[in-house]
């Protein structure tokens, strides 16, 4: 029976464009997830979109002198530039800043405010007198209290994992200006906040039950949160840039950046069901019941936005009421760049598009693949890269399409033979292809991308070993028709091939759909053995895979 799969995935921020680390946590999983799940015959709707609001992005604009709105449109350009040129297969890639958004936020924020969910209160906020203005959480930094870490934001500490407010850290600081605490200000003002222990108990009964899928990482990190016991947390900020607050009197204050983020899940689908001329299709993927079985919402994440989609975003959804919560959230832990945290505002990064404009995306794709960071941290270095490029791709499965298809055309004119009865070793290896689909399928609907690229590599490792053993090349020499069916089989294998790899590596399954003379789009196959006929002609081939040097693995 068909599934419905919703595909919600990090929003990245418009303040700069995305760097590989970014890619292989939440993005490319994602992708490779969506891919899978339409050719296996469900229905995937996969959303996300550019988080274009917060102080951040206003200091920066006001930096270089144009509007916030200026600012988000350069890198809301830029990102989906690299989403497009990654092959990232979005059915709705959006933004914060559309009216849509707006409304849809101020709904969530009323309805909550009504239900009692949302209070109003004073709280003290950080102030720098010296850039005069109030600081987001993150603008303030300092030593962490309960583990010592130096550079702790307002918000959160990225050593301890634990959530913090300004007031919270020692000898905190202005990142704008670097004033110390003997400058920086704790000012009363007044917010509306999230009344968190409210919902603290449904939270747990969600969390205890049905959870046994789940990563044991982001499950214990969402449990830990709720035995030390939420708090309510504002959700309003001191700024004129973002979600306007819908109640008269607070024209000065703005609907906070991570409430209205993960709002954006829910309000893309509902843009896109707009896009569809169908307004009420959202529905299906958000309200209970709507079909048999149930929606399955899947959020990709890297681990330091856990808290946001385990936590408070279910939070959200309990006290709105009647809609689907999180079915699994796959964090990811991180990726470093070259031992060393990637971080975008400390120039620690590589940029996607630097390595997409030198290298290409399945190169990419599939290095990040082989190494995403799902179970522990792993580290991007170029000549690993390089190595996997040239001993996986290349050698391996580059390797064995190429040398069947370029015999193909030297002996049999391109066109794929007639076959004698199949002997044991040819049942032999198209077995294993079947056994691919089964395997490589389970473990991508498991979210273990590593072992299912990995498994399809075993697939091309046992084809080549079978193309070795068989040795065409020696066998046209006394058996053309033994060749020829060797070869058949081997077309058999490729055309498998093509499919197990494509959620991984789109474009070069394009190409090899093209090589084995199939029309339309791979990514639109069944997920299934595909047979292809004797007799047919297949065009000439070039090689899937370019071959890296190591002076060139590395970008300026």
């Amino acid at each position: 029976m068909s599934e419905h799969i919703l595909v919600c995935v990090a929003w990245p921020y418009a303040k700069t464009s995305t760097h590989v680390g970014q890619v292989a946590g939440a993005y490319l999983p994602a992708d490779t997830f969506a891919r899978y799940h339409r050719m296996a015959g469900n229905q995937v709707l996969m959303v996300s979109g550019s988080d274009e609001h917060g102080t951040p992005i206003m200091v920066e604009s006001e930096r270089l002198g144009i509007s916030p709105r200026e600012f988000v449109a350069n890198y809301h350009r830029q990102i989906t530039e690299v989403w497009e040129n990654l092959g990232i297969s979005w059915d709705l890639y959006t933004e914060t800043g559309t009216q849509n958004h707006y409304q849809i936020t101020q709904d969530f924020f009323l309805t909550l405010l009504d239900k009692g969910y949302i209070f109003k209160d004073s709280m003290q906020s950080a102030y720098c007198p010296t850039d005069r203005r109030f600081l987001p959480d993150r603008y303030v930094e300092g030593t962490c209290p309960l583990c010592g870490y130096t550079e702790a934001r307002g918000d959160q500490c990225d050593n301890c994992g634990h959530t913090l407010d300004p007031i919270d850290l020692l000898d905190a600081r202005c990142k704008l200006c670097g004033s110390k605490n003997s400058k920086l200000e704790m000012r009363m003002t007044e917010h509306f906040f999230l009344d968190l222990p409210k919902l603290q108990e449904p939270l747990m009964k969600w969390l205890e039950q049905g959870k046994e899928h789940w990563r044991p990482n982001t499950l214990a990190f969402a449990m830990n949160w709720l035995k030390e016991g939420l708090r309510a947390r504002a959700i309003t900020r001191d700024l004129d840039w973002g979600v306007p607050i819908p109640l008269e009197g607070y024209e000065d204050k703005r609907i906070y950046v991570w409430f209205d983020a993960v709002i954006g899940y829910y309000s893309a689908s509902v843009e896109w069901a707009n896009q569809q001329g169908n307004p009420e299709a959202w529905k299906t993927w958000w309200v209970p019941g709507q079909v048999e079985p149930a929606v399955k919402p899947y959020y990709f994440i890297g681990k330091d936005n856990i808290p946001f989609h385990t936590i408070i975003w279910p939070a959200m959804l309990l006290g709105y009421g009647n809609r689907n919560l999180p079915y699994d959230v796959p964090a990811n832990e991180f990726m470093t760049m070259s031992g060393a945290k990637a971080s975008s505002s400390r120039g620690n990064v590589i940029w996607t598009k630097d390595v997409l404009d030198k290298y290409g995306a399945d190169t990419l794709r599939y290095y990040l693949s082989a190494t995403a960071p799902e179970g522990r941290d792993s580290d991007f270095t170029f000549d690993e890269m390089l190595r996997r490029n040239n001993d996986e791709l290349v050698a391996t499965y580059g390797n064995v399409i190429h040398r069947t298809l370029t015999f193909l055309q030297s002996k049999f004119g391109g066109v794929v033979p007639q076959p004698q009865a199949l002997r044991p070793v040819d049942q032999a290896i198209l077995a294993e292809l079947e056994n691919g689909f089964k395997v490589v399928g389970e473990q991508i609907s498991q979210c273990h991308f590593k072992e299912g690229l990995n498994s399809a590599m075993i697939v091309a490792r046992a084809a080549n070993r079978y193309l070795d053993e068989q040795a065409p090349w020696k066998q046209i020499k006394v058996d053309r028709e033994a060749a020829g069916t060797t070869i058949y089989t081997m077309i058999q294998v490729l055309s498998g091939l093509r499919l197990l790899f494509c959620p991984y590596l789109p474009f070069s399954s394009q190409k090899l759909h093209g090589y084995l003379g199939f029309e339309g789009e791979v990514s639109t196959q069944r997920w299934q053995r595909q047979d292809i006929p004797a007799g047919i002609t297949l065009p000439k081939p070039s090689p899937l895979f370019p071959k890296l040097e190591e002076a060139v693995a590395t970008v300026e």
